[in-house]
């Protein structure tokens, strides 16, 4: 069953809560109505016991999302728009911080703040014609937002390159840079996403959110905190009720019964 505003729509497939920026005509570009649409998606998803794998995509086959609605720049005000301009950002760290496993099915070209949605994915695989890149400074604006991601994704030189020529990357050089995990061709988007979905589904939800939130709340510590947080984190997960049944069923050579607890 789908459902959705409009501009964005959610339907369960298997164990996917799939979520689709449906502006296709708007090269699924990022308006307000979208933003909105995303942020109560991903709770949703998170509420949702259906879905174990939240996966985002754009609408067609030519481009994920083509990043912010220019021409909807002015609208609001000077106040409002910028406020419009943290709420992208405010999706950008929901989204990231999802309890829920994330894949960005990158079917086209992911641009822009379309490109920081798929950085705040926590994976993503692409179909080879899409590419990927930050053209803002070609109408004189710089990818603000989105660059902090792509700072922690790929080295100074690089990141820099991409923000200040407006390159854009093929799917397979975007893939050796580390913005992508997989790229396949067009056709086979389905199965390897489906795939890699699959793979997630079969773990414990609870341990995986644990995990999700102690990588991201390290990364930015110095080492010596980061290890000894993280040893905190690993004595909250030896207590986990799935930690147990993960162990047992090791012992026993059997597939582990999760109770995402």
């Amino acid at each position: 069953m789908e459902e959705g505003s409009g501009e964005v729509r959610y339907a369960i497939q298997g164990a996917q809560a799939l979520v689709t920026i449906d502006r296709p005509k708007a090269r699924n570009a990022l308006s307000a109505a979208v933003v909105q649409g995303l942020m109560e998606a991903i709770g949703r998803a998170e509420a949702d016991p259906a879905a174990r794998v939240l996966v985002l995509t754009g609408a067609g086959e030519k481009v994920f999302c083509a990043g912010g609605d220019l021409g909807q720049m002015g609208e609001g005000g000077f106040l409002g728009m910028h406020e419009g301009r943290r709420a992208y950002a405010t999706l950008l760290m929901r989204l990231q911080g999802c309890r829920k496993p994330t894949v960005a099915r990158v079917n086209g070209h992911a641009l822009a703040g379309g490109l920081g949605l798929v950085l705040a994915c926590d994976l993503a695989v692409a179909a080879e014609h899409a590419e990927l890149g930050t053209p803002e400074i070609d109408v004189g604006l710089f990818p603000m937002m989105m660059m902090a991601l792509l700072q922690r994704h790929v080295g100074r030189k690089r990141a820099l390159e991409l923000v200040m020529t407006g390159d854009r990357l093929p799917g397979r050089e975007a893939l050796a840079l580390g913005l992508l995990n997989r790229v396949v061709p067009a056709a086979e988007l389905d199965a390897a996403v489906g795939a890699l979905a699959e793979k997630l589904a079969g773990k414990s939800q609870a341990i995986l959110a644990l995990g999700k939130r102690a990588f991201f709340t390290a990364e930015d510590m110095p080492l010596p905190a980061a290890l000894e947080f993280l040893a905190s984190q690993l004595s909250l997960n030896v207590l986990a009720e799935d930690a147990g049944e993960g162990v047992a069923a090791f012992l026993e050579k059997r597939p582990p019964k999760w109770n995402d607890r």
